[in-house]
């Protein structure tokens, strides 16, 4: 999977600070959990991923700088996104479809 250049940003800094990426990985289950389909979980977390990076390029390097040198414009996390729930959403199990294992009439 292939990260813009603010997702790696993020997800570096999220790797660096082991804080941060409890949080993360917190938040990450906890969306996962009570979504009822990937891609709203997705979106979730995209929009959670975007308040943090303007929370963050208010007062922590490297975001800080950037902020000030280029502007904070609205880019896509979504890619982002996408790589934690596959990093550290729970496997849910599928359930058993009718094709899995056929069940004998007689035994």
């Amino acid at each position: 999977m292939s990260l813009n250049r603010t997702e790696q940003m993020v997800f570096d800094y999220v790797q660096k600070n082991l804080d941060e990426k409890r949080h993360w990985q917190d938040k990450v289950s906890m969306i996962s959990a009570r979504a009822c389909d990937p891609q709203g979980a997705a979106v979730s977390l995209e929009e959670e991923l975007w308040r943090y990076l303007e929370e963050r390029s208010a007062v922590a390097s490297p975001f800080r700088e950037i902020a000030q040198r280029e502007g904070l414009r609205r880019t896509s996390l979504r890619n982002l996104a996408e790589y934690l729930f596959r990093l550290w959403a729970p496997v849910k199990a599928k359930g058993k479809s009718a094709g899995d294992a056929p069940s004998l009439p007689y035994a």
